[in-house]
């Protein structure tokens, strides 16, 4: 197990994470009061543009990505413009909540937990990460002369797939010695690794006919798509990880007509890279029974598998030690869900997620997280970002 950095004063890097512990929710609360579902353009704006007046008055180099169909996404450059020794720290500011989810589900800050749209998942990762950059800041261990430059690197379309983000990252990560991702903790564990997802729709066209009259005239798309789901859903294969749901399906028109359009709408998770084309191919290669009818499969992989790899687990290491350091013992885990990091892990970057904030109920109307989490993990996070990267 790697030894501690001499130089990192974690005890000094906790005491100061309680201290602007006040600080730390009062910037979680104005990120989740600006709210920003992922497909109003103009509220994800509004909450990024909060994020950089933030990283200006820590006096970051500030960039927007500016974008025409989704969010502006923040790349925010703290620390010497040194791309061999780079931390990319990736997080997001659209959430899955509609403009007036405050009304039924307010912003509340109690001695134990805060609650309100996105705070989980992750606007108080985020303000974790602004602290832990102001720590360092003030400390004198992220300035002109040290060895380190951290980006920050904040999107709003993550939560439907960064269609326009993902480039942005995958262009900065290999320039990176680790990226490190503000995801919400898997329990008390930072996350090691994650499926990768993918999407498909299933089209079938048949035959309408009278279910009376002209029964044997008509073919049936429901039915077809029926044999469909029940291939596809055979594609399960538990011990590799790999899951294939229908989770929404539907066609027809009345009882009493042969339904000639039917589809299905498919959800499938990865544990292997290597599983992705294998499945792309199978869903290609899906045809009809029934030769009435036709198939017309649509979508593909979203995010390759974040697997647990060497770098990965060097960069866990560490944090363990750290946090030994910080009084409290930490975990791995392995995840079904995705982020960001699973495209910087599938370039071979060590990537580390769930250094968000802790606590339960993302994208459900119980979304919170724990206080007492927030300075130990802050101090976690600023340790790590100046820790030499082996």
């Amino acid at each position: 197990m790697p030894d501690s950095h001499p130089d990192l004063p974690m005890r000094a890097l906790l005491a100061g994470a309680r201290r602007k512990e006040r600080a730390l929710v009062e910037l979680a609360r104005r990120l989740v009061v600006v709210e920003s579902p992922s497909d109003d353009k103009a509220a994800v704006d509004a909450c990024v543009a909060l994020a950089a007046a933030h990283a200006r008055s820590l006096g970051g180099g500030v960039k927007l990505h500016r974008q025409k169909a989704f969010g502006n996404i923040l790349e925010a450059r703290f620390g010497p413009r040194r791309a061999a020794n780079r931390i990319l720290i990736l997080g997001h500011l659209d959430t899955v909540w509609p403009l007036g989810t405050l009304k039924t589900m307010p912003w509340r800050a109690s001695d134990d937990r805060l609650r309100g749209p996105g705070v989980l998942d992750m606007k108080a990762g985020v303000a974790m990460a602004f602290t832990a950059i102001e720590l360092l800041l003030e400390a004198q261990l992220l300035g002109a002369q040290s060895a380190r430059e951290i980006v920050l690197l904040l999107n709003g379309d993550e939560e439907i797939g960064s269609p326009a983000s993902r480039p942005i990252t995958e262009r900065l990560a290999p320039e990176s010695a680790a990226v490190f991702v503000l995801e919400p903790a898997q329990g008390l564990a930072y996350k090691t690794a994650r499926k990768g997802t993918g999407n498909w729709r299933i089209d079938v066209r048949g035959v309408a006919a009278h279910a009376g009259v002209d029964f044997e005239k008509g073919a049936s798309a429901l039915r077809e798509l029926a044999r469909a789901i029940e291939t596809v859903s055979a594609w399960t294969d538990l011990k590799r990880g790999l899951t294939v749901s229908v989770g929404v399906a539907g066609g027809g028109t009345k009882t009493n007509v042969i339904p000639a359009q039917a589809f299905a709408e498919i959800d499938a998770r990865i544990a292997r890279r290597a599983d992705g084309p294998r499945l792309e191919r199978k869903f290609s290669a899906l045809k009809a029974i029934d030769k009435r009818c036709a198939i017309a499969v649509t979508g593909g992989i979203n995010r390759p598998p974040m697997e647990r790899s060497r770098g990965t687990v060097a960069l866990y290491e560490q944090a363990r030690a750290l946090a030994r350091e910080l009084g409290f013992a930490l975990h791995e885990a392995a995840t079904g869900g995705a982020s960001d990091g699973n495209f910087t892990a599938a370039l071979g970057i060590a990537t580390l997620d769930g250094m968000g904030a802790v606590g339960e109920g993302a994208h459900a109307h119980h979304e919170s997280a724990l206080v007492e989490h927030l300075a130990p993990r802050t101090a976690l996070l600023a340790g790590l970002m100046v820790r030499p990267t082996r």
